[in-house]
Parts: structure tokens; C-alpha cells; sequence
């Protein structure tokens, strides 16, 4: 018996310390101050009682593993053991993602899945403008990314210096490439001498500069709305970090809500309905894709919030990015045909179809009341007792404190005598 136990005991610490070695995340000290402008970093900073941390703990290993054999460094810093460390970079939430690459930092803002955040790394590690050279370069290209940017023609003028200004803005969000007339001309037909373009969907949409190129205020304006309203694909996931960013397409949003469980799993209902309305953006993408961008959501939660209502799954939402007004049709999704989804987005763009929401001040108060009431019945049914307490206790003592206050003079008072209404018989 104490033979087995032993082998057990030995067995764990076999366990623990691969399982320590086997880590690629470095962790830094205060003393990380004073190199942090050596090399390129991948830092997390975090607090141990955080649970958002602790759930990312091993997403953030996975990172490393991934990122072990580049350039790049993937750490991780105690902010409760080095306060020091999370005052010089500015920390203001945990966990904080920060890529630092010399005297730059950027924040990561995207989705805390390993794929997006090892594609962010290694996006932010390159230039922000890559020179291709190899006639079979833009075929990879098509492979390697979902959506890319890409300057076609003589590397100077306006044109190009505006491009580069912009590539160095967008860079955690997409990637930017420079290439020659020769490189590109199996591939794709540049309307000019110079074009910037935007491949998606096995399509180039090239940007039209020819009404501002001559100013270069106006030139910078316009490109920087065009890379911004290009930059996603025709139907990406839409979540709580990049419906932000969505905003400032200034489109409607077109939005097929789903309900994902813990797996990431829908219905076969919800995924015919999901597969329903990606279908109509890639058929109408030409006509479309510039006054609608399309995506889906997996969380009624998030969808509840933009509708200020229990919605149920699956759903349509359509929200006006530039007055923050969303629309809903009246007949059931699930009924809904592709016909009848263009007709209603066709009413919306005409401003046919009923308006609800929108920026006003009653507005936000009733969204911040529903999201009040909204949180704290997930609260209840994730965990009553402590939803009790945590609101119960509180205002048990407010009413106390209340009934002292109002009470008080009565529980103070004096008893003071009766005065005689009847008068004495003789």
C-alpha cells in the first residue's frame, strides 16, 4: 500500500514538473522596466483572484507553444506582486494584452482565442506594409488570409504615403501588402497606374480615388472610411469586442442571432437560418456589401442588449450604425425565405420598415435599466444565494439605517402626560 502510494506521489511530481517545463510562458518582475523596448513582447498582465485570467491561463500557454520558435517573447506579469510594472504600462483592467515591439505599445483587443491572438502577434511583428516580389505571391496571399489590403504600382506620390499612414493604423486589424503590376497581372486588372484594393471572397474591390486625388486632406479622409468599412468579410462572427468597430462602418448591420452553448454548438434551426442569410450576402454581394454588412452573433445576451428585449433564437436584427436605431421584421425568422429578408432590407434602406432605439436620453436609461435587470437575473439563476446576500444584506442594513433615522424621535421622546378633558365632579 505505502509502495502504490509512493508511485503515485512520484507520478505527480513527474506530472508537475513536466508540466512546468513544458511551459513556454516566461514570467517577468519589475525588473522587466528596464528591457521592455529590447525585442518584441506578448505580455499578459494580470491579478491571481481574477477569473478572467485564470480563464485564460491555458489559451495563453497555447500562445506561447505557437510562438515559441519566433521572434517573439510571450510572457506574463503578477500586477499584485509588481504594481511597479502595471503603472509604467498603464494597466488599467486585467487581464491586459499588450504587444510591445521597441518604444510601441498596442493594446489586443480582439477575440481571447488562440488562433486570433498568435495571428495578432505575428501580424504586429512584420512591418506594416509587406513588399511582395514573387510572381506567385498573391495565390498564397489568398490562402494565408481571409482579407488583405494591397497597393498596386509605383511606390510614391500621394496615393502611396497615404496608404502607408493608414497600414500603420490598421495593422492589428488587417494586413497590408505592396506589390508590383507584373506580380499581379495573372491575378488581378488594377483600373490605374496606382490602386489600392481590398481582396475578400475570391474578389479584388478596388478603392475609387479619382474624385479626391488631388486633395490630400480629402484623399486621407475618404481611404481611411473606405480600409475601415472593407476591413471584415462578408459575414463575420460578431461579438462584444468588434461590434465597436462594426460602428464606425457607418452601414446597416445585418445581424443573424444564434444561440451557441458552451461548445460553440447552435441548432440545426439556427444553423439553416445562419446559412439562410450568409447566402444572401454572397449572392448580392455586389450590390450589397456597400450599404450592408452582414455577420452573426452567438449571444442572445449581447442581442438582448442592442434590442432592449428577450429575443428569442434564431433571430434578425438589423442596426443602423449611425444612429444606433435597429430594425426587426414582424413575420418569424425562422418563415422567412431569402426574398423576403431582401424585401424587408430593402424597406429599412428606403426607411419603410418601423425604427425602434436609437441615442436619446430616455433611451439609455431604459437600456440601462433593462441591463440592470437583465444581470441580476443571470446572477439569480447562476447562483441565488450569493445574489441574496450580496443584494440582501445591503439593504437590510439601508432599511435599518432608514428606521433609525425616521424613528428616532419617536424612540427618543419623553412620555409626556395626558392633559385632563374632563372636568372634576364636586
Amino acid at each position: 500500500m505505502e509502495m502504490c502510494n509512493l508511485i503515485k506521489l512520484c507520478l505527480l511530481v513527474f506530472t508537475a514538473v513536466c508540466g512546468v517545463s513544458s511551459s513556454r510562458v516566461l514570467e517577468l518582475s519589475d525588473r522587466f522596466i528596464d528591457i521592455s523596448n529590447e525585442g518584441m513582447w506578448f505580455i499578459k498582465f494580470y491579478a491571481p483572484w481574477c477569473a478572467h485570467c485564470r480563464r485564460i491561463e491555458p489559451i495563453w500557454a497555447h500562445v506561447a507553444q505557437s510562438l515559441y520558435n519566433s521572434q517573439i517573447k510571450v510572457a506574463k506579469v503578477d500586477c499584485t506582486r509588481f504594481p511597479a510594472v502595471a503603472t509604467h504600462f498603464k494597466v488599467r483592467a486585467y487581464p491586459t494584452i499588450l504587444f510591445i515591439k521597441g518604444s510601441q505599445h498596442y493594446e489586443y483587443n480582439g477575440e481571447r482565442m488562440k488562433e486570433d491572438m498568435v495571428n495578432y502577434a505575428v501580424r504586429m511583428s512584420q512591418p506594416a506594409v509587406q513588399r511582395l516580389t514573387q510572381a506567385d505571391s498573391l495565390g498564397y496571399l489568398k490562402e494565408a488570409h481571409p482579407v488583405f489590403f494591397g497597393f498596386v504600382g509605383k511606390q510614391q506620390g500621394p496615393l502611396w504615403d497615404i496608404f502607408i499612414r493608414h497600414a500603420d493604423k490598421y495593422q492589428p486589424h488587417s494586413w497590408f501588402y505592396a506589390m508590383s503590376h507584373e506580380t499581379v497581372k495573372n491575378d488581378i486588372n488594377p483600373p490605374n497606374e496606382s490602386a489600392v484594393f481590398c481582396y475578400k471572397e475570391d474578389e479584388a474591390y478596388f478603392f475609387d480615388a479619382h474624385p479626391v486625388i488631388e486633395d490630400t486632406e480629402a484623399l486621407n479622409t475618404t481611404l481611411d472610411k473606405w480600409i475601415n468599412s472593407e476591413r471584415f468579410g462578408f459575414f463575420p462572427k460578431i461579438t462584444r469586442s468588434n461590434i465597436h468597430h462594426l460602428m464606425d462602418t457607418e452601414k446597416y448591420i445585418v445581424i443573424a442571432v444564434v444561440s451557441e452553448n458552451k461548445l460553440s454548438e447552435i441548432s440545426q434551426t439556427e444553423r439553416d437560418f445562419k446559412d439562410m442569410v450568409e447566402g444572401i450576402i454572397k449572392k448580392k454581394k455586389k450590390t450589397l456589401h456597400s450599404r450592408f454588412q452582414f455577420g452573426w452573433m452567438g449571444s442572445l445576451e449581447l442581442a438582448n442588449s442592442i434590442a432592449m428585449s428577450e429575443l428569442t433564437a434564431p433571430h434578425l436584427l438589423v442596426l443602423n450604425s449611425t444612429t444606433s436605431h435597429h430594425h426587426m421584421p414582424d413575420d418569424d425568422p425562422v418563415l422567412m425565405t431569402p426574398e423576403a429578408v431582401l424585401v424587408f432590407l430593402d424597406q429599412i434602406h428606403n426607411q419603410l420598415a418601423p425604427t425602434y432605439g436609437g441615442n436619446g436620453w430616455w433611451v439609455r436609461v431604459y437600456r440601462a435599466l433593462f441591463e440592470a435587470r437583465s444581470s441580476l437575473a443571470s446572477m439569480w439563476r447562476g447562483n441565488p444565494v450569493l445574489t441574496a446576500l450580496v443584494f440582501g444584506l445591503p439593504l437590510g442594513f439601508l432599511s435599518l439605517i432608514c428606521y433609525s433615522v425616521c424613528c428616532a424621535d419617536i424612540l427618543d421622546a419623553d412620555e409626556e402626560e395626558l392633559p385632563e378633558t374632563h372636568e372634576k365632579k364636586d
